[in-house]
């Protein structure tokens, strides 16, 4: 008992009052980077092997070549990177994907960027408060929030990082849609199907539109492999997850479903799209004067004063020294 608290003494002395709790959080991390370690040394599996050396059949290529843009280090961990939950899972890759990220391992590489911030934040968290004298003279509320606070930040800053793309993919989408409309009329009043319009507007759109460009290249790739013309639009609607793109796509598949004809229908929605780019224009020039008013009076109103109010201040407090209290 007495060797206890001379060991628990000397560690007080050493690493301060949270040197248990320091001991007890690094052999924690040790045995987190070590379970890490073996699952990924561990063996391959016989079978994968002997598959992988055999002659495989033409389906098994085919799926090979389907899987073969996808991390073999993150699979080893896919039960504990994605959402057992289907619905989820689909949820954070129509997430991802909105935010411009198409890969496979996306929703891997979120999950795994979110563990690995943490890790990293709370390390950092335990080192400032402890050893580099951050949490001297701190309450224990004070110590415990700058030690878990880095960690929490680096846990929901992915997620902050993917809404942001979110938002600025669908400003950029939303710039450039009636533009794309007005090339797609122009190519299709000249003769050019469908899928010819969307890979030209593609590549004319990849220099000042880039998320929208691969949006329509998407759409032609998928149109090329004989994927459904309508789930394809359907895909692109649900993808951009932008109004205008979504009644785009509404106008297009009924206007395949009723024979209508194409040009017509992009020149209407095209005329449109413009009218309504000029009243968000005229919309935003009207809320200017009222955006700066608060900024004129502030830096208008100030000087005012003090150029019509202090000459007279000024006098009045000469005038009061002159008189003294005793005159």
């Amino acid at each position: 008992m007495e060797s206890l608290t001379q060991i628990t003494g000397q560690l007080d002395a050493i690493l301060g009052p949270m040197g248990l709790i320091i001991i007890v959080g690094v052999l924690g991390l040790t045995l987190v980077a070590f379970t890490l370690v073996m699952m990924l040394r561990q063996p391959e599996d016989p079978l994968s092997k002997l598959k992988r050396s055999s002659t495989v059949t033409s389906s098994t290529e085919r799926a090979q070549l389907r899987q073969s843009d996808r991390n073999e280090q993150l699979q080893k961990f896919a039960k504990f990177l994605e959402p057992e939950d289907v619905a989820e899972l689909s949820a954070k890759q129509l997430l991802l994907r909105q935010a411009g990220y198409q890969s496979r391992d996306a929703v891997r590489m979120f999950y795994f960027a979110q563990f690995t911030l943490a890790i990293i934040g709370l390390i950092l968290g335990v080192v400032y408060t402890n050893f580099l004298g951050g949490g001297e003279g701190m309450s224990t509320q004070k110590t415990i929030m700058w030690t878990i606070g880095p960690g929490a930040i680096g846990y929901y800053l992915p997620k902050y990082w993917v809404t942001r793309r979110v938002g600025e993919r669908k400003k950029q989408i939303e710039s450039g849609f009636p533009d794309a409309l007005d090339m797609m009329l122009v190519c299709v009043e000249a003769g050019q199907s469908l899928d010819q319009c969307i890979v030209r507007v593609a590549r004319e759109l990849r220099a000042s539109y880039k998320a929208l460009a691969d949006e329509f290249e998407v759409v032609a790739y998928e149109m090329k492999a004989g994927k459904d013309k309508v789930s394809v639009l359907n895909d692109m609607g649900e993808r951009c997850g932008v109004q205008d793109v979504s009644s785009f796509v509404t106008v297009l598949v009924q206007s395949a479903a009723f024979g209508t004809s194409i040009s017509d229908a992009l020149r209407v929605y095209a005329a449109e799209m413009r009218d309504k780019r000029v009243m968000k224009a005229e919309e935003a020039a009207n809320k200017l004067p009222t955006k700066m008013t608060l900024a004129t009076m502030m830096l208008t109103v100030p000087p005012l004063l003090i150029i019509l109010v202090g000459p007279s201040a000024h006098g009045i407090t000469q005038l009061g020294n002159m008189t003294g209290p005793g005159q």
